[in-house]
């Protein structure tokens, strides 16, 4: 038989159907354990609950009244989200930079401090571990019991969540880039920081630029939740439309939630294209 007309076997067939398997044999018991069972949705009389539900979300409330309460609740929003990415920026980056084993100058050749600078390295990777451990929801309730109710609770509470993810991921996309250049620089007597400008930023700043707007897209979402337990913004205005039933005033909320997505990406766009 001609080769060119030989059936065409895939050589990684066989691997990944076991793969499937294994996923299958895994996720089936999380969803039974999740009590995951979306049939219930069709079941007696739901689909006519749900559809009422719906459909008191028509028309969006646009008095001006409510809009000007949407206003300010936006902008609390924002600023809450803002501060707080602000704030675990400045925890973040350093220690991300602290933990980037790209840049340790006790790797390129034996000389003394390599045993501290390991401590070091651990000791930051411990702390962000620690801070992204807990939810942001759960630092609110603390510190609104603390400050009382409003933003500033959210901001706290967003800056030592996110500030953990944010050293995380910058560290692991400093060292997902081609680290030899800052090598070369770390080698020529260079310091740490001008091995970071020069020899990792440039291949990596429109992807460290993209996932700074993705957390404060993230914080937007994270400051809506925070405000159903008094961290203020568009999620306390929301939990009050909720309570009252009015749906109007939900739907509006929400297509102010759509709009700040759409902010984000687009923020995210312009900044890799200035960045390029």
């Amino acid at each position: 038989m001609n080769a060119a007309l030989a059936p065409r076997r895939d050589p990684q067939a066989t691997t990944r159907l076991a793969a499937w398997a294994v996923a299958l044999v895994i996720a089936w018991p999380m969803l039974a354990l999740s009590e995951f069972k979306p049939w219930a949705l069709f079941a007696g009389g739901n689909l006519s609950v749900i559809g009422g539900f719906l459909a008191g979300f028509f028309p969006p409330d646009a008095s001006p009244a409510f809009l000007a309460l949407l206003l300010k609740a936006t902008l609390e929003t924002l600023a809450m989200a803002t501060a707080g990415t602000a704030l675990a920026l400045l925890i973040g980056a350093p220690l991300g930079f602290v933990t980037t084993r790209a840049l340790s100058i006790s790797r390129i050749g034996p000389g003394p401090g390599r045993v501290q600078a390991g401590v070091v390295r651990q000791a930051a990777r411990w702390l962000l571990m620690v801070l992204r451990a807990i939810p942001e929801i759960v630092w609110a309730l603390l510190f609104v019991r603390a400050l009382g109710l409003g933003p500033a609770s959210g901001v706290l509470a967003l800056a030592i969540t996110y500030g953990g993810m944010l050293g995380k991921v910058y560290a692991e996309i400093l060292e997902s880039t081609d680290t030899r250049p800052a090598r070369a620089l770390l080698e020529s007597g260079s310091g740490r920081f001008a091995a970071l400008c020069y020899g990792l930023l440039p291949n990596t700043a429109q992807e460290l630029a993209s996932y700074t707007v993705y957390r404060w897209e993230c914080a937007v979402r994270a400051s809506v939740v925070m405000g159903f337990v008094g961290a203020g913004g568009l999620g306390q205005l929301m939990d009050q439309s909720m309570k009252m039933l009015n749906g109007g005033e939900a739907s509006s909320i929400l297509l102010v939630f759509l709009a700040l997505v759409l902010l984000a990406d687009l923020m995210s766009n312009t900044l890799r294209k200035l960045l390029a």
